[in-house]
């Protein structure tokens, strides 16, 4: 039985690790150790078009900021999933461990699971906004409907 008075503080817990996690990974991995001309490299060395590297920095920067604040959460979450998806796919080939040289995919799959189980759940506590889009129906918990 889910408890409906500490779910919606776990559901922040979730949103604002996940946020933070996904700005620092773009901002930090991306955009000052790799660079961004060498992100797009990296991209185009995948066989990927250069300006995907563009957008999915941006959508893990405007998606960790939503998640952070708590706008519309649960869409957030359920856009960040393709670029969780297309990580899992450029590490799969390097075996589970991420550790393993060029990353695994073990840690990619446990953010697919993450990002899907905030979509699930919702914003949670201390949400900036009153309302959210709902792609599963229902409410979170009894609480605000974000």
């Amino acid at each position: 039985m889910i408890d409906t008075k500490t779910a919606p503080y776990g559901a922040l817990l979730l949103r604002v690790t996940l946020g933070v996690m996904f700005i620092f990974h773009s901002l930090y991995l991306k955009v000052f150790v790799f660079t961004v001309p060498g992100t797009v490299q990296f991209f185009e060395s995948l066989g990927l078009p250069g300006f995907s590297a563009y957008l999915v920095i941006g959508t893990e920067i405007i998606g960790g900021v939503a998640l952070i604040l708590g706008i519309y959460t649960r869409l957030a979450a359920v856009v960040l999933v393709p670029v969780l998806l297309g990580a899992l796919w450029v590490h799969s080939g390097n075996g589970w461990l991420f550790s393993a040289k060029g990353g695994g995919w073990e840690y990619p799959a446990f953010l697919v699971v993450a990002s899907i189980v905030q979509a699930l759940l919702g914003g949670g506590a201390l949400t900036a906004s009153s309302r959210d889009i709902n792609p599963f129906g229902g409410d979170q918990f009894g609480a605000r409907a974000d």
